[in-house]
C-alpha cells in the first residue's frame, strides 16, 4: 500500500464520485478506478458500494477512512516537522558558556530574541570553563560556545562579539580606592596578594591576566586560588587580596568590594562566540547571527 492509494481513497469517499475526485486529483478516471480496485484487493475489503447512479462508502470504508485520514495527517505533520527542523524552527540547539556570559547584556538578550524567534527549539545552556567549550564543540556536543579567548584547533571558528574591559578588585578600604575614582596600572598592583583563578582552571583570562603583569615587570604572587568569581569577589571582600576580572562582574554587588579601571595598553578580554567551521545546523546560525547583531554592546 502506498500513499497516493490513500490520497485517491480519501478525496473519492469525500468526493463520493469518481470524476470529481479524479479532477481534483488531477489525474484522469480511468486509473483512479484502477487504484481503487487495487486498494480494494489488497486490504480484502470492498470500500464503496457503486452503482450506475451512485457512489457510497461501504462499512469498512467508512472504518477506513477515519483511519486514513489520521494517517495523512501524521504524514503532514512529519514532512512539516522535517522542513521545519531544516529551516532551524525546531529542534535542540545546545550552548556552552563561560561564567561571566550572563553578565553581559547582549548575551541574555541574543538568548531571549532567540527564544521569541524559535520558541519550538529547545535550548539546552550549560556553564562550563573556556577549555572544556572548546573540547565539547570539537566532539560535537555543543553547537554553540560563548567563551575567553583560548587557543583553537583548526576545526573551530571563533567571531569576537565584544571587548570586556578589565577591572582590578579591590577591598572598599584599599589606598587605591580611597585615593578616589581614577583607575589603577597593573604596576600598582606589583605587591599585592592576589586571588585568582589556578593555572590549570582552563580560563584565558589567567594567561592574559598574568601577561599584563610580566609586561609590568613582575610576577603576581597568587595567595588564594578560586574556581568560581564570585568566590573570587568575595574572597576579595574578606581582605585576602586583590583581583583583575572582566567589567561584566562589576554587576555583582558584594559590600566591601569596590572596582577601579585598569589603564594599561590592551586590558580588555575579548568574548567570543565560537561554531565548528562544518556547523551545519542553521539553529546554529541564527543564535549566532543574533549574538553578534551589536559587537560593542555590554
Amino acid at each position: 500500500m502506498e500513499l497516493r492509494h490513500l490520497r485517491y481513497f480519501i478525496a473519492v469517499a469525500e468526493e463520493l464520485h469518481f470524476g470529481r475526485a479524479a479532477q481534483a486529483l488531477g489525474i484522469s478516471q480511468p486509473p483512479l478506478s484502477q487504484q481503487i480496485q487495487a486498494l480494494e484487493q489488497e486490504l480484502g475489503a470492498r470500500l464503496f458500494e457503486r452503482t450506475n447512479r451512485r457512489v457510497e462508502l461501504s462499512e469498512a470504508g467508512r472504518l477506513f477512512l477515519d483511519e486514513a485520514r489520521l494517517v495523512m495527517a501524521q504524514v503532514d505533520k512529519a514532512a512539516d516537522v522535517a522542513r521545519r527542523a531544516q529551516l532551524g524552527e525546531i529542534g535542540e540547539l545546545k550552548i556552552g558558556f563561560t561564567a561571566s556570559a550572563p553578565f553581559i547584556s547582549s548575551i541574555p538578550k541574543a538568548i531571549f530574541n532567540f527564544r521569541q524567534a524559535y520558541p519550538a527549539v529547545h535550548l539546552s545552556l550549560q556553564e562550563m570553563i573556556s577549555q572544556d567549550v572548546v573540547e565539547q564543540l570539537e566532539h560535537g556536543r555543543l553547537h554553540v560556545g560563548i567563551m575567553r579567548p583560548l587557543p583553537l584547533p583548526d576545526t573551530l571558528l571563533a567571531i569576537e562579539i565584544l571587548r570586556d574591559p578589565l577591572v582590578a578588585f579591590l577591598r572598599a578600604d584599599h589606598p587605591l580606592v580611597v585615593r578616589g575614582e581614577h583607575g589603577v596600572y597593573m604596576a600598582e598592583l606589583a605587591l599585592e596578594p592576589f586571588v585568582f583563578f589556578p593555572r590549570t582552571y582552563g580560563s584565558g583570562l589567567y594567561a592574559q591576566v598574568m601577561g599584563l603583569a610580566r609586561a609590568a615587570g613582575y610576577n603576581p604572587l597568587v595567595t588564594q586560588e578560586a574556581g568560581e568569581p564570585m568566590t573570587i569577589i568575595g574572597l576579595v571582600a574578606a581582605g585576602l587580596g586583590v583581583t583583575i576580572l572582566p567589567a561584566s562582574y562589576q554587576r555583582v554587588r558584594i559590600e566591601g568590594v569596590a572596582f577601579r579601571p585598569l589603564l594599561d595598553p590592551g586590558a580588555t578580554s575579548p568574548i567570543w562566540l565560537v561554531q565548528r567551521k562544518d556547523e551545519q545546523s542553521p539553529m546554529a546560525r541564527a543564535f549566532a547571527a543574533l549574538a553578534t547583531v551589536r559587537p560593542n554592546t555590554l
